[in-house]
């Protein structure tokens, strides 16, 4: 992979920083459980037709299995190389030429406890012909809690109100839209926000979105330990439980059908086990 550029540096840096810091908190939690799980952490190197290994950038994968987390990922990388022509066609600014480079952020969360809801949350920096960043973060409950939504929508807005005054409006009716399941007609969770294609035209364009995708990041662990806090000592029913394994369903239909990073992901040679980390452990279908 080439030698990476200022912005390329800044943004790798900061996604691998979010992510210490994520793990280490939810560590913290297990531990307030009485638990000492711990992340496990894999490397991987992109694989790809023609790309000698290490050549193509790759990634970390961490995955913690606890008393409260009963499967957490969080996923770096850091990839770069060629897209293929077909897929090139359906990237932002790959069209013309398929040569990209791409470094994020990837987590998801599936709970043990029932009342302690699920939830996924990426940021990631691309450059193909052009420079965009993208993610945003949202709340999956089996069982939803109004004060736990409002809680989570109440911080995501406060980021977005900072850095533009339509953010909110715009990015939390994007993760409306996306985070919808078509074959249930149903949506994936209550929400949270989704933004793409977040243009760096220039340095200050590059200095605004990144402090933007930076404050998603804090919103992020401002919003979500809170919650499961509040909620991982909650006694659950069998009845519960079966109602969680079978929304996790949904949550696992939604990803391998309909998802991008999903997607992106198998297409560019990605770690398959990193990919679908997201899966929950255990799910049910009636």
């Amino acid at each position: 992979m080439k030698p990476l550029d200022h912005q390329q540096q800044q943004a790798r840096t900061w996604f691998e920083a979010l992510r210490d810091r994520i793990c280490a908190e939810f560590e913290a939690i297990e531990r307030e459980a009485g638990s000492g799980a711990r992340f496990a952490y894999t490397p991987w190197d992109r694989e790809s037709e023609g790309i000698a290994p290490g050549e193509g950038g790759g990634g970390v994968r961490g995955v913690m299995k606890g008393k409260v987390f009963e499967k957490v990922g969080v996923n770096v990388s850091t990839v770069g190389g060629r897209f293929s022509p077909e897929f090139a066609r359906t990237i932002h600014g790959a069209g013309e030429d398929p040569e990209f480079f791409a470094t994020g952020i990837s987590l998801v969360a599936h709970m043990a406890n029932p009342h302690v809801p699920a939830v996924h949350m990426n940021t990631r920096f691309l450059v193909t012909t052009k420079r965009w960043f993208g993610g945003g973060a949202d709340l999956n409950p089996p069982i939803p809690y109004e004060d736990d939504t409002a809680f989570f929508h109440e911080v995501l807005k406060k980021a977005c109100d900072a850095h533009g005054a339509d953010y909110y409006e715009r990015f939390s009716k994007w993760a409306e839209d996306y985070f919808y399941i078509p074959h249930r007609k149903v949506h994936r969770g209550v929400g949270g926000i989704f933004y793409d294609h977040i243009e760096c035209a220039d340095d200050a364009e590059f200095d605004a979105n990144f402090a933007f995708t930076r404050a998603v990041g804090e919103a992020f662990l401002a919003a979500f330990p809170p919650i499961v806090r509040r909620r991982m000592g909650l006694d659950w029913t069998e009845a519960d439980k079966a109602h969680q394994l079978e929304w996790r369903g949904r949550y696992a239909e939604f990803n391998l059908v309909h998802d991008r990073g999903t997607i992106f992901g198998l297409k560019t040679g990605g770690n398959i086990e990193a990919i679908l980390m997201s899966l929950p452990p255990l799910a049910s279908w009636s």
